[in-house]
């Protein structure tokens, strides 16, 4: 990851989370197969890393907890009913997508909900995430701070005190960078709610960590969100992924897809061209305006031999090829050696030194 931001300034994540059971469903495909199928794709677009989100109905939410969701979009209305859709997946199954990750060279990721899942998966990541849901689970958290890995932490729906508790509860175990991401947890996100000056407090607060954001707002036209959370300082982008944009429910409505994630690329390649590295010199390329456009010491009258340079008798003008005016205290009271034409830039040959 690090090398990666290091390169191209910018480390991007796909986000298919369960996306994969509509995708099989609409391909007629196995889960399996539909979940590698969106890990070619999202490579061959062009995204740094994949992630899944690994739980069990059972031990994420309890029977009576109510959706959060836009029920326009998931018309379910259990949080447990939802999720019993979508946990099918054991040890076996994200073993296999890391090892195919690995076959065609994409960090393979998966956000744990639960503590057998951070241990299993410890074999197969090396980084952990933190869902915005558990940044009040300390004991979680602790537990994943542990396994001495990188962390990436959402601070979503998060007050400054609980985000400062997750934080502390993390560097008590585990010296590795952490990945504070900005995220708002209203799925879709209002693109007036998005805040992403968050990015930037985040970055004066919290100055030895990596910033990044997740997103939840539906793709705009020209992807404005993401270029200027990036331009705000998020290192790390994480979106949802699906091969379909169309499909009902879950996660779809608000994802990226493919040509999504090479217009975002290509938007925030082109931002990168935009900002330059920061080098405070002046270009090659502005060498002949810099000669022409800046100012050169000039006689205001006509000067003969063995006249005394004075204010009064020269000026500053167009182009720079003569004495700057940044010295024109040193050549106040210089003898002339040789005549000076009136609006003739002045040499250092001109004159007596």
């Amino acid at each position: 990851m690090f090398k990666k931001i290091e390169q191209q300034g910018y480390y991007l994540i796909a986000e298919i989370g369960v996306n994969y059971y509509d995708i099989a469903k609409e391909r007629d495909l196995s889960l399996l197969d539909a979940a590698k199928i969106m890990c070619y794709e999202a490579k061959t677009a062009g995204v740094d890393a994949v992630k899944f989100q690994t739980y069990k109905a059972d031990k994420i939410a309890s029977k009576y907890s109510p959706a959060y969701w836009d029920l326009r979009e998931e018309p379910t209305t259990s949080q447990h009913e939802l999720f019993m859709k979508f946990d099918q997946f054991g040890e076996s199954e994200y073993a296999e997508l890391a090892r195919y990750c690995r076959e065609i060279d994409v960090e393979f990721m998966s956000t744990p909900f639960d503590f057998d899942a951070a241990d299993y998966l410890d074999r197969y990541m090396n980084y952990y995430k933190i869902s915005s849901s558990d940044v009040t689970n300390i004991p979680f958290i602790k537990h994943i701070a542990q396994k001495n890995k990188p962390i990436l932490i959402s601070a979503g729906a998060s007050e400054q005190g609980e985000i400062e508790s997750a934080l502390s509860a993390i560097k008590k175990y585990n010296q590795n960078q952490i990945i504070l991401m900005h995220c708002v947890l209203e799925y879709p996100t209002p693109y007036e709610h998005a805040n992403l000056n968050k990015i930037r407090q985040f970055q004066k607060m919290y100055p030895q960590l990596l910033i990044g954001y997740s997103d939840h707002t539906k793709p705009d036209e020209n992807y404005n969100v993401i270029k200027c959370a990036y331009l705000l300082g998020a290192k790390v982008i994480e979106k949802h992924f699906t091969l379909n944009k169309s499909l009902k429910g879950n996660d779809h409505y608000h994802a990226m897809d493919t040509a999504d994630v090479a217009r975002i690329k290509k938007e925030l390649d082109y931002c990168n061209l935009l900002c330059g590295n920061g080098e405070i010199r002046c270009l090659e390329s502005e060498e002949k305006a810099r000669l022409n456009a800046r100012r050169s010491i000039v006689a205001n009258r006509d000067l003969h031999e063995g006249d005394i340079i004075t204010e009064e008798s020269i000026t500053f003008k167009r182009p720079g090829h003569g004495i700057s005016p940044a010295d024109s205290a040193q050549i106040i009271g210089k003898c002339v050696k040789k005549e000076i034409k009136e609006d003739t830039a002045i040499s250092w040959d001109d004159l007596v030194l």
